[in-house]
């Protein structure tokens, strides 16, 4: 069994990033009750599933890939935020905390990575559905398990459901989505290019390797110490940290190539994208409890998505035209993030909640 092509998977890659995106826009935003969290997780995970496994009646046509990949994205897409919103509830309530839970998305990351790399290597790229398939199976299971307590919405906690276009008329919320996108977004000359440039100057494939890793291991590491790092800070200080480490980190990639230099702007991952993604997540957590869910959309949808796939199609021209020199754009972004002030809705919250210790 033969998949689709290269050529015949890029434009069904960005199939994909639009279905998550208009399903995070539309579907994710509907479950507005902490109380549907776990049941919608169980559903989609035992659609995703499902629609894996029609990817394998799929292999021989393109339009089939097409509408398995829609179908996948639509069942996949709330997936993600959904999960987010789950860890965002307890750590509201203070039972887990959220830098250590959500490292071992970054850990997982690794490993399937390298789990599929090799078996594709190995046995032939039919291995990435098998693989995908195994993967959405221990998800089906690992839904099914039961929480205990169940995420409940406390008696005092609104339960309407929030609408989205009123949402996006909020101020607030206007200024979170543009602060975010500047700073997650100027990632994406980075995820594009930064490896071909790399192998451009002389570094090798198994160098550059290295280096992306030592970012995914900086981003683990600021995770695993959230906690102890980041106690008292305020939002306002997390985000102008990220903002000043964009600066810092895509100048550097546009001024060296020197081992080293990458070496430090590959650590600075942990700032650009750590530090954001945890601001980011305590922003949410400080909102009204019937609007967490529908903002975890928006952030999965518009800055993690939309405006991620917007700019990395405009850096392939940008990089085509300048080079190296785009990196500077990205820096560009991470100054005007500085002027953006965004602050959490509830007053007197700290950017990481702390466990009452006797």
């Amino acid at each position: 069994m033969e998949l689709i092509g290269e050529l015949g998977a890029i434009p069904l890659v960005g199939i994909g990033f639009a279905t998550r995106c208009v399903a995070n826009m539309v579907i994710t935003p509907r479950i507005h009750k902490v109380e549907y969290l776990m049941p919608a997780l169980r559903w989609l995970s035992l659609a995703a599933f499902v629609v894996v496994i029609l990817h394998f009646f799929a292999t021989g046509s393109v339009w089939l890939m097409a509408l398995a990949t829609v179908l996948f994205n639509l069942c996949f897409g709330p997936i993600v935020p959904l999960s987010d919103a789950m860890a965002n509830y307890y750590s509201r309530i203070k039972m887990i905390d959220y830098g250590r839970t959500r490292l071992w998305g970054s850990i997982s990351f690794i490993v399937g990575s390298t789990v599929v790399g090799y078996l594709a290597a190995e046995f032939g790229s039919d291995m990435i559905l098998y693989t995908a398939a195994v993967g959405m199976l221990c998800a089906v299971f690992f839904a099914l398990r039961t929480i205990n307590p169940m995420p409940e919405t406390s008696q005092t906690g609104s339960v309407h459901r929030p609408k989205l276009g009123e949402m996006l008329r909020d101020s607030s919320v206007i200024k979170f989505l543009v602060l975010v996108a500047l700073i997650q977004g100027s990632h994406a000359a980075y995820y594009g290019f930064s490896a071909i440039y790399w192998k451009e100057v002389g570094h090798a494939e198994d160098i550059i390797g290295y280096l992306w890793s030592l970012g995914v291991v900086a981003e683990v590491a600021v995770f695993a110490l959230s906690k102890r790092l980041f106690t008292g800070w305020s939002l306002r200080t997390l985000f102008v940290v990220a903002s000043v480490g964009v600066v810092i980190r895509w100048a550097l990639t546009a001024s060296t190539t020197a081992l080293f230099g990458l070496v430090f702007i590959q650590l600075l991952h942990g700032v650009t994208f750590g530090i954001a993604h945890i601001a980011a997540i305590q922003y949410i957590q400080h909102s009204e409890v019937n609007k967490m869910v529908a903002l975890q959309a928006l952030y999965n949808a518009i800055p993690l998505g939309a405006v991620i796939a917007l700019l990395t199609a405009l850096s392939g021209w940008g990089y085509e035209s300048w080079g190296a020199n785009v990196f500077w754009a990205m820096a560009v972004m991470g100054i005007a993030a500085l002027f953006i002030r965004v602050e959490p809705s509830r007053a007197q919250c700290s950017a990481i909640n702390v466990e009452t210790q006797n």
